[in-house]
């Protein structure tokens, strides 16, 4: 197996359980946040769903400069919206993906603002990256989703709530 067929089958489980997350944002707590440093429910769902896009901006582009693409955050109503979005982005990365050529993953891959550079990388790196992030921050709602008292769904094994294993 070349490692463009094992980033597919991580895209796929990863996409499995994202999905399962996404679907129990409260949009109800949309602006809730457990601390005035963290994020807010809604741009913290919407960041995970945005993830995947990383993987298709890496293979697709060579850097991502901030001072001439700034982020515009994406407005979702409701749960349907949401995964939506995330399967909008899911498809496109794992179309690009499959397309790849293992070779690519070597070629240099930066993030910058402006003459800042943020990161240095080769295009495997950003991937790594938006995979990384999808964990992290998954995990943050995950810790949303116990303070609220809505029960977390499992990602690499059970959780407290979850006895289907």
């Amino acid at each position: 197996m070349n490692i463009i067929e094992l980033l597919l089958k991580e895209l796929e489980s990863e996409a499995q359980t994202t999905r399962k997350f996404l679907a129990l944002v409260p949009f109800d707590k949309a602006e809730w946040a457990p601390h005035e440093k963290s994020m807010k429910m809604m741009p913290l769902s919407t960041h995970i769903a945005e993830l995947p896009s990383w993987i298709s901006l890496g293979l697709t582009t060579d850097e991502l400069d901030f001072s001439t693409a700034p982020y515009e955050p994406i407005v979702v109503n409701n749960n349907e919206e949401l995964l939506a979005i995330f399967e909008k982005n899911y498809e496109g990365a794992k179309e690009e993906l499959a397309k790849a050529k293992e070779e690519e993953l070597t070629k240099r891959w930066v993030l910058r603002n402006g003459e800042q550079i943020l990161s240095d990388m080769d295009k495997y790196g950003i991937i790594r990256i938006a995979f990384s992030q999808t964990t992290h921050h998954r995990a943050q709602l995950g810790v949303y989703f116990r303070l609220l008292d809505i029960p977390v769904p499992a990602s690499y094994g059970p959780t407290a709530d979850d006895h289907s294993f």
